[in-house]
């Protein structure tokens, strides 16, 4: 194997949390050598597609005890509520600072920031650039990166295997997709900053690239993924491409429609039908624009009524946006008008965009603290891969772009202080661990022959299973089924057959070892899932149809192990909120309560 690369920081992942991390950690500690590892070239990272907005408070009728309690109650209580007032109270200041940096911010017609009302949030707080707000950030973010001369870019290279040695993460194994080269990239903090794993099912908004990676090094490295149980399906995807329809849509008034002409949400303690017209009142803002879970809930309760249309794509429902008008859409939503011509065919100035619910984001992941640290020293975590937990068991819309800016920063300027206090490396014993990784990949994938399983035969059958047992709605033997159709399939892999043996972007070899964490993490997830017997958030089992904080107020925390993932719990923070019933429709925030009277659960 080649020699070492080294550098005092690695970052993995290059997409909001990366480049934010990168940025914090480059001026907090100016002299700092940082590496930053993307699998594609940052501006294909997945931030990129985000069309919605970040939530950060901002105007005068608003504040941070209500962002925190609108993202308390959403999140069914899941939250660690130090996390939530640490995650509202720097929102403001990295979206003023990424102004700062480039991003152009939508405007009032006085000048001031534009805020747009988004899913389960009382108030409107997400700032918006258009329906473009990813693509305008990540753009501020890369350009901004760009001025610090320290940050060495490793684009196009894939990530592998964490390193561990004398008990703390000291770098990663990468492989150039460009030579197939694999090299140790040494560093003495690492962050991972990766992306989720929506790729685990077969109908998603994700990209292709987010096949949990970083979920998987962490995991087999002995962290622990919390909350993986929670997937959020979001209520508007395109049939067939699963590509998004923004929740600013509805947020600019569009409204769902079912077969018969109804604004079906008013039937699901969503609150009731007003006008279209009146798009800021509170009542109509707590239907089309109630939480992500509630809404992709309800279309499944429609599509067994059978009041939903048929296509060739499944099933669907209608959003229609043609009472704004098309200067409105236009201006405020024009992406969405162009991906509904593009990708379903039709115009949404004159003809409603069908839409179903479609897995969007992993509320779970690697198991962090408020600092963005695992328990593993030098390793640290932010964004989706993430769980910190802000999320819970339920994501608000346009929360998950701020957390990228607000926990990549922690993480950046906590690496760099731990990279700069902790400055040995045992060289030689990492790179004897990446030559082993070296070993493996070669003997069992590139130069393997004899196999009889194909990657995307086994890909499709994990996907099918994930949304047949761990679904929207879930049961004990759907979930076992799934737990053990997954652990055939790691069985199976083990068997795969490549017809690639070149080194130069070998697209199979990456599919390959992109496959074995997904089937890593399902694991994981289904597991959890088995074990977490109630109804919270985006986990619904209809066999245990009730919340049940007595038992569950707790984070799941998957362990692997060499069979089934060990499975154990950590308390829910709990600071000035207790739990109570989520509600939506009316004003049901109860007072805020003194931290002592609820130090935990």
């Amino acid at each position: 194997m080649a020699e070492a690369l080294q550098h005092d920081i690695v970052i993995v992942g290059g997409g909001g949390a990366g480049l934010r991390a990168v940025i914090a950690a480059a001026e907090a500690y100016p002299g700092l050598d940082i590496a930053m590892v993307s699998k594609v070239y940052p501006m294909r990272s997945h931030t990129v597609s985000a069309e919605g907005g970040a939530a950060g408070v901002i105007k005068p009728n608003d504040t941070l005890d209500e962002h925190a309690f609108d993202t308390i109650s959403g999140a069914d209580w899941l939250a660690d509520q130090d996390a939530v007032e640490l995650f509202v109270r720097e929102a403001p200041r990295e979206l003023v600072q990424l102004e700062h940096w480039g991003c152009p911010w939508s405007r009032e017609p006085d000048g001031s920031v534009a805020v747009r009302p988004f899913g389960g949030m009382k108030n409107e707080r997400t700032w918006f650039a258009a329906d473009k707000t990813g693509f305008h950030m990540l753009h501020a973010l890369f350009q901004t990166s760009l001025q610090h001369t320290q940050v060495k870019r490793y684009d196009e290279w894939f990530a592998t295997r964490l390193l561990v040695e004398d008990g703390r993460c000291q770098g990663v194994v990468a492989i150039e997709l460009r030579t197939g080269q694999l090299r140790a990239i040494l560093g003495k903090a690492v962050i991972m900053c990766t992306g989720g794993g929506g790729r685990i099912f077969p109908f998603t908004t994700n990209a292709a690239i987010k096949t949990g990676d970083g979920l998987g090094m962490a995991y087999l490295a002995g962290v622990p993924l919390k909350d993986l149980e929670f997937v959020q399906y979001h209520p508007t995807g395109l049939p067939g491409t699963g590509i998004l329809i923004t929740e600013a849509a509805r947020g600019e008034g569009g409204i769902l429609v079912n077969n018969k002409g109804q604004r079906y949400l008013a039937d699901y303690n969503l609150g009731t039908p007003l006008d279209v017209g009146d798009q800021r009142h509170p009542q109509l803002r707590s239907m089309e624009l109630g939480p992500r879970d509630r809404l992709s809930q309800a279309f499944m309760h429609e599509q067994e009524k059978g009041n939903v249309f048929e296509g060739p794509y499944g099933t669907y429902v209608h959003l229609d946006v043609r009472h704004l008008g098309e200067n409105k859409i236009d201006s405020k939503i024009p992406f969405v008008r162009e991906l509904a011509k593009n990708y379903a065919g039709i115009d949404p100035v004159h003809q409603p965009i069908p839409v179903r619910p479609v897995v969007h984001y992993m509320m779970g992941g690697i198991s962090t603290n408020i600092s963005a640290e695992t328990v593993l020293p030098g390793l640290y975590a932010a964004g989706e891969c993430a769980c910190v937990s802000i999320n819970g068991a339920n994501r608000l819309g346009s929360n998950s772009l701020t957390e990228l800016l607000v926990f990549g920063a922690i993480a950046g300027r906590n690496a760099a202080e731990w990279a700069r206090s902790h400055p040995g490396l045992n060289r030689a014993a990492l790179e004897r661990q990446a030559d082993v990784e070296q070993q493996r990949i070669a003997h069992d994938l590139i130069n393997k022959h004899g196999g009889t399983e194909r990657i995307a035969t086994i890909r499709t059958e994990l996907q099918l299973a994930m949304e047949s047992g761990a679904g929207i709605y879930r049961t004990q033997s759907s979930l076992q089924a799934t737990a053990d159709k997954v652990a055939e399939l790691k069985q199976r892999y083990a068997n795969i057959t490549l017809d690639d043996h070149s080194l130069s972007f070998n697209t199979e070899l990456t599919s390959a070892l992109e496959l074995e964490f997904m089937l890593h993490i399902a694991e994981a997830l289904t597991h959890s899932a088995l074990q977490r017997k109630e109804s919270r958030g985006s986990h619904q089992r209809t066999d245990f149809p009730q919340r049940d904080d007595q038992h569950y107020l707790r984070h799941s925390l998957a362990h692997h192990t060499d069979a089934a993932p060990r499975i154990d719990y950590a308390d829910v923070a709990i600071t000035s909120w207790p739990p109570g019933e989520r509600v939506y429709g009316r004003a049901e925030e109860p007072a805020r309560t003194p931290p002592a009277a609820h130090s935990g659960s």
